[in-house]
């Protein structure tokens, strides 16, 4: 009979992962994301529009003239990241920048005729790719995904 000082010992195993990690949730958005990021980048460049660009335009497109910071803060990228692709953008003749008539060290970010009318071409393209997404998926299904993504979402900080 065993007692405690002479059981043999036992090697604790770790717990079972529940899951493979392609089956995680984590991972699932992260590889959908990832598939619609790559779809779309491929169909902006295709119109001469870099990725980092297209986050800007669209907030713009909804709200012209942000300051720097309230665009970077907006789009989730830091404001050293955002110059760069706001630089491309004023190169590209789609933004200018207006001082602030407050405050000196605030300028202003405002979309040229050409940035507006990038809206025309480009968000037919995003809707695209929105719709190939959600194309396995009957209406009723895409009302409860968006539905349940937003409340995974609400679980975690902005």
């Amino acid at each position: 009979m065993d007692t405690p000082m002479t059981a043999a010992p036992r090697t604790a195993k770790p717990p079972a992962d529940p899951l493979p990690f392609n089956r995680s949730l984590g991972f699932l958005v992260r590889d959908l994301n990832r598939a619609i990021q790559r779809d779309l980048q491929a169909r902006l460049q295709a119109h001469g529009v870099p990725p980092g660009a297209w986050y800007f335009l669209r907030v713009l497109w909804e709200e012209d003239g942000l300051t720097q910071r309230d665009l970077a803060r907006r789009v989730g990228m830091t404001e050293p990241t955002a110059v760069i692709a706001l630089r491309g953008m004023e190169a590209a003749g789609w933004i200018h920048r207006v001082p602030s008539g407050t405050d000196k060290r605030k300028v202003h970010l405002h979309l040229t005729p050409a940035g507006r009318t990038l809206r025309e071409t480009l968000m037919p393209t995003a809707h695209a790719v929105n719709s190939q997404a959600a194309s396995v998926l009957s209406a009723a299904e895409q009302r409860t995904l968006i539905a349940l993504l937003r409340r995974v979402r609400e679980s975690f900080p902005p």
